[in-house]
């Protein structure tokens, strides 16, 4: 059997969904449809304190690309990829290997390419997801005091 890297990125949600493996394909993974885009991603490197997490993505420079990737640089967009080991022959098979969720934190383009920064999302220092506040809508009841008590 033979293997294969590819990528699927969601931007801003899920407005925006790329793969760039199965030319002029359109993939269903985890019930979103991932269209066809030539991008690349490469850069990742983690370390345990979680710093050092940037990466980029690039794309080919043409209207359509300047277009989003303008608005993504400027709202900061979060972005989702994830790195998908796929069999060439079958296009449903897909065994993700890694997943890296990050914000863009800027971009530049030229003739050729557009490509943007992406950081991480989550902060080494203070280790907690910028502009994310914890509540009862996201985890529940929380405690009131520090007497908390495992039973």
């Amino acid at each position: 059997m033979e293997i294969a890297v590819g990528n699927f990125l969601l931007l801003n949600g899920t407005q925006y969904k790329f793969q760039n493996f199965f030319i002029n394909e359109t993939i269903t993974y985890s019930g979103n449809d991932y269209t066809f885009a030539p991008f690349g991603f490469s850069g990742v490197s983690v370390n345990r304190n979680g710093d050092g997490t940037e990466c980029s993505i690039v794309f080919p420079n043409n209207s359509l690309t300047r277009n989003w990737a303008d608005e993504a640089i400027k709202n900061k967009w979060l972005c989702n990829i994830k790195v998908m080991i796929l069999d060439p022959t079958d296009n449903t098979s897909f065994n993700p290997m890694h997943t890296y969720h990050g914000r863009i934190m800027g971009g530049q383009w030229n003739e050729i390419s557009v490509t943007l920064s992406v950081g991480t999302i989550l902060d080494s220092v203070g280790s907690d997801i910028p502009q994310r506040r914890l509540d009862k809508s996201l985890v529940g009841d929380l405690p009131t005091s520090s007497g908390v008590r495992l039973q």
